[in-house]
């Protein structure tokens, strides 16, 4: 029998991770690497620095069904998460004005994928149908979630279990409560060690690597593997280690936001169970509903509108209630690093990067991130570079896949009313990678060979709800009625009608479902 070599006698063993910063990317880190535990022999300890004096963003309330596995993964309830946060479930988004501005323009992005996704693909079909009911939606006519959203349902009932629902969900939450609650966690359950304090200066190795972190009272904080969730102060990425940043402003204009909290006029409002974006001269509003109130806010271009203007747009748009609310401004850097993982740093949440918040991908990116620094953590020093290629790699790639699909969202408008759609429909601004596909999903639909790369965060049927929800024309081959596929996409949208029946007889109403967790509970798993 091979024994196992013990840890003390392996050189450059990583035993302490030093995440730094704290909000929800940080306290995600720590959780992460916390609740991933001993490896073997190998006891990591995870240390958590926090400056008591920077504040963190704390606008990032939507999420990805992902946060169901993050949560899983480190030991919080659903119902606990759901009452400390002030959370509801999101099942999608609703894209209004965003197609050509009419009044009846409006689209849904869901979270489950088309009828029968893993056995055809139902979009050649989809052209067949729109001609016989023009006025159906894509997102309708393949899968039962947009009727759930549309009644003011629930994706799951009071009975199912924990982080299990008839419909694939994730969550609006308040990013403050958020951050707490994960501190709490990591803190009071997983032992992480939650050091407050400014760093001062960052003391470095002869190898390049960070070495320690001196603290403005003197402590020195060493480590061997240290994170950077410092936000858009990026202290390590950026200051130390002095990593570029790769703008992508000529392709996605949005660089500014207004954030504005908003109460329910009454207890018994109804919760709206995806987000809502709503097309502007400038930008568009987001609109989610959480528990207790409304988060709204405008993202826009300031090259098209100035901050008050912006400002006024936001307030006619939640109305007179806005009178009375104060709101937040906040400037957004388009763009990434172009490198994460340099030597011994890693860098996870803003200051590895930032774009607009149109399909909610920041906390996405976080506990992407953090799955794979988790479940590949480096034993040792040596294999870290290595980590780190694997690292940059899977993630330019990343980046560069969510600009392209933020942008598809205006490349493909056929608004012209605002100088904002017309620049943001301007063939120069459209990544050539882009261009490519649009040249070819005009004759074949988005499909898995078109995406290559083993973990995709937008895959086809992303693709397909957004360019079907916009009207993209098509010229896709006409499938014969007689054909197999054709028998087998009819068995797939009868099955979808049924489907659809049964979830709205038997979905209970949003705020019904929230109300009820926080009296009664979740079954636990």
């Amino acid at each position: 029998m091979q024994k196992q070599q013990q840890t003390d006698s392996i050189p450059g063993i990583i035993r302490t991770i030093v995440v730094v910063g704290g909000g929800s990317a940080g306290w995600i880190a720590a959780n992460r690497l916390a609740a991933k535990g001993a490896r073997g022999s190998d006891d990591i300890v995870v240390k958590l620095v926090e400056s008591a004096t920077v504040p963190t963003i704390g606008v990032g309330e939507g999420t990805w069904p992902t946060m169901r596995n993050t949560l899983a993964k480190i030991g919080i309830g659903e119902t606990e998460f759901l009452r400390s946060c002030d959370a509801a479930f999101k099942q999608g988004a609703r894209f209004v004005g965003w197609k050509d501005g009419s009044p009846r323009d409006a689209y849904y992005h869901p979270l489950n994928p088309p009828a029968g996704a893993a056995d055809l693909n139902l979009s050649p079909h989809w052209q067949q149908a729109l001609a016989d009911t023009p006025d159906r939606d894509f997102a309708d006519w393949a899968d039962f979630q947009q009727a759930l959203c549309d009644a003011g349902l629930a994706p799951k009932t009071i009975t199912a279990p924990e982080f299990g629902g008839v419909a694939n969900y994730a969550y609006h939450l308040d990013a403050g409560k958020f951050a707490t609650l994960l501190h709490d966690h990591a803190v009071d359950r997983l032992g992480v060690e939650h050091v407050v304090g400014d760093v001062t200066n960052v003391v470095m190795a002869d190898n390049g690597d960070i070495a320690s972190l001196e603290l403005a009272d003197g402590r020195s904080i060493a480590g061997d593997l240290f994170i950077d969730c410092t936000g858009f102060a990026a202290l390590l990425i950026g200051k130390v280690y002095g990593v570029p940043f790769r703008p992508c402003n000529d392709v996605l204009f949005a660089d500014r936001a207004i954030a504005m909290q908003v109460p329910y006029l009454t207890e018994d409002a109804p919760i709206t169970s995806h987000t809502v974006s709503t097309a502007s001269d400038a930008g568009w509003f987001w609109d989610i509903g959480l528990w207790a109130r409304r988060g709204t806010g405008y993202v826009y271009s300031s090259a098209h509108i100035d901050d008050d203007a912006a400002e006024a747009a936001l307030r006619a748009y939640v109305g007179p209630q806005a009178e009375q609310l104060s709101t937040r401004r906040i400037t957004i850097e388009a763009g990434h690093r172009e490198r994460f993982w340099e030597k011994n740093c890693v860098a996870v949440g803003l200051s590895a990067g930032f774009l607009e918040p149109l399909e909610a991908s920041a906390l996405m990116l976080v506990e992407a991130s953090m799955d794979a620094i988790a479940d590949r953590l480096p034993r040792t020093r040596s294999a870290m570079d290595v980590a780190a290629r694997q690292f940059n790699d899977s993630f330019r790639h990343h980046w560069d896949r969510i600009i392209e699909f933020l942008k598809l969202h205006y490349a493909i408008t056929k608004r012209t009313d605002t100088a904002f759609w017309r620049d943001n429909a301007a063939p120069e601004s459209i990544p050539d990678s882009l261009k490519e596909r649009l040249e070819l999903w005009r004759q074949h639909p988005p499909a898995p060979q078109d995406f290559a790369h083993a973990r995709e965060v937008f895959s086809w049927p992303s693709y397909q709800y957004v360019l079907h929800g916009m009207g993209f024309e098509t010229q896709y081959p006409v499938v014969p009625a007689t054909s197999p596929d054709a028998a087998l996409a009819r068995r797939w949208i009868g099955r979808m009608e049924r489907m659809r029946g049964d979830a709205v007889a038997q979905m209970p109403r949003h705020r019904t479902l929230l109300r009820a967790i926080r009296e009664h509970g979740l079954q636990a798993v």
